[in-house]
């Protein structure tokens, strides 16, 4: 069956305000709109579009009939959304699937309503989730080097006004020393130390790994421990971003005029201080973005931990469970297990639970967060992480007028990093329910060798339903995201090696 679904656009603070009405075709209300949910998660199923005589939610459509609508008789496995990134999201990380039955467990034991603020865990899954971007995206995930952010903290503290906030960022470059040395002698991270699994007072589980894990934890645990010298740090770190802005804005060049690094051999920047500081460009952008919008919430501070990672549409990043990431600013498709559980670590008015996050992020550095998608037909690709719960699928027809490759001319020109052709048609197996959505154009999609006639055209902005059958074929003009679920498609390492 080919059921058009449908949702209210969630209206978290952080949501553009223009983006998802565009999409969809709608007219803006005025209020940030953050998220459009696609699934069937209990915290905000989609609707069967127009459905009469009564509404009904994708939940009920497939407790209707499990068997035609499910995935093997239960419901979805993965839930797929649209995000307009207008301001950063929280810096967040989601719990593995121990965890979050755990921690689902102790809080239904301790009769904590489900939409009570200090709710962690609403559900008992795993949230690993691939966002690709459909503009650009610039987004906050996974430890880096703590070379490298030892190297920017000792920058912006060279260029900071003297006082205590100095001291403090020399103090959190202080902590990363022990991990530093360990990387250093090592070569690499994965051999600066054995890997073991601690618990703490209440039995869960704590990770001890590599020196740099350690020292990374230990930063955490300061930024996020309410201290005088950490909330100094803050100050100090938003200074010195304020005073870079007003040498911008009075004339100075950024990355120009002959001057040269100083620390960590990243182009220069102008400091408003009459001082270089050895900042990479898109970090000093990521750090304006996060003062501008939280300018005392050490969020700020533990940014320089993490990867800036600035992805153009098509581009992907994968995040695993237990990962420290946030995103930053512009348009995407995201799919994930179906899960709705979110540790705040800051940059958020919500919850935020230190104590928590930290049993149950990961410290360990993240080699590159970026993600490439695997061509599979003409017009098809694959996001295939190594997880069951999803896939995403990108088909490419032919280009429509309203198609934008990022470069705001409409023109099908190959996107960075993915081996990708436009089709006239794509065939779609279906083994699993799938979710889509047109981004672009207007698409026909038809049910190939179904018993009966299966056919819908789908414009901008619309999303179907696909229960599991025979195979789909798409036509017409656009692009089209379609999510199902992971262990019914190749993996990456299957893929990698032909098999």
């Amino acid at each position: 069956m080919l059921i058009f679904i449908e949702n209210t656009p969630r209206a978290y603070a952080w949501g553009s305000r223009d983006a998802l009405p565009e999409l969809l075709g709608q007219t803006p209300t005025g209020e940030p709109q953050a998220e459009l949910w696609l699934g069937d998660h209990p915290s905000a199923p989609a609707s069967v579009a127009k459905a009469s005589p009564t509404p009904q939610t994708l939940i009920e459509l497939i407790e209707s009939d499990p068997d035609l609508y499910g995935v093997n008789g239960k419901p979805l496995l993965f839930l797929l959304k649209v995000l307009a990134i207008g301001a950063p999201l929280s810096l967040q990380v989601h719990p593995d699937k121990q965890q979050a039955a755990q921690g689902y467990a102790r809080e239904q034991a301790a009769g904590i309503a489900t939409d009570a603020r200090e709710r962690n865990y609403v559900d008992a899954n795993h949230k690993p989730e691939l966002l690709v971007a459909l503009s650009e995206v610039t987004a906050l995930c996974g430890f880096r080097p703590l070379a490298e952010a030892q190297a920017d903290l000792r920058a912006l503290a060279a260029v900071a006004d003297a006082g205590p906030g100095r001291d403090a960022l020399l103090h959190a470059a202080a902590l990363c020393e022990v991990g530093v040395e360990g990387e250093r002698l090592a070569g690499s991270e994965s051999g600066a130390g054995e890997r073991t699994t601690d618990g703490d007072a209440d039995g869960h589980r704590v990770e001890s790994a590599s020196a740099a894990g350690r020292a990374r934890r230990a930063v955490l645990e300061w930024a996020l421990g309410g201290g005088t010298d950490a909330a100094q740090a803050v100050r100090a770190l938003a200074g010195v971003v304020e005073g870079c802005q007003a040498g911008v804005a009075g004339g100075q060049s950024t990355g120009e005029g002959g001057q040269e690094p100083v620390a960590s051999g990243h182009e220069t920047v102008a400091s408003g201080h009459e001082t270089a500081a050895s900042i990479a460009p898109d970090r000093l952008r990521a750090l304006e973005r996060l003062v501008a919008a939280h300018p005392a919430d050490p969020g700020v501070l533990i940014s320089l931990l993490l990867h800036v990672v600035t992805l153009q549409p098509g581009e992907a990043v994968y995040l695993a469970a237990r990962q420290l990431h946030a995103y930053l600013g512009g348009i995407a498709v995201e799919v994930m297990a179906a899960s709705d559980n979110v540790l705040r670590a800051g940059l958020t008015e919500k919850h935020v639970d230190p104590a928590e996050l930290m049993r149950i992020v990961s410290t360990e550095a993240v080699a590159d967060p970026r993600f490439d998608a695997h061509h599979l037909q003409a017009g098809l690709v694959a996001y295939a992480p190594e997880v069951p719960d999803f896939c995403l699928l990108r088909a490419r027809l032919q280009p429509s007028d309203d198609f934008d490759d990022g470069d705001g001319r409409g023109s099908p020109a190959a996107i960075p990093r993915l081996t990708d052709e436009f089709a006239e048609t794509v065939r779609v197996e279906a083994p699993c329910p799938l979710v889509l959505i047109v981004t672009s154009g207007r698409v026909r999609v038809e049910r190939v060798r179904g018993e009966f006639d299966e056919v819908a055209t789908a414009r901008r902005g619309q999303s179907l339903y696909v229960s599991a059958g025979e195979a789909i074929e798409l036509s017409g003009r656009g692009e089209v995201f379609l999510a199902t679920v992971g262990q019914h498609w190749p993996r990456v390492s299957q893929l990698s090696s032909g098999t």
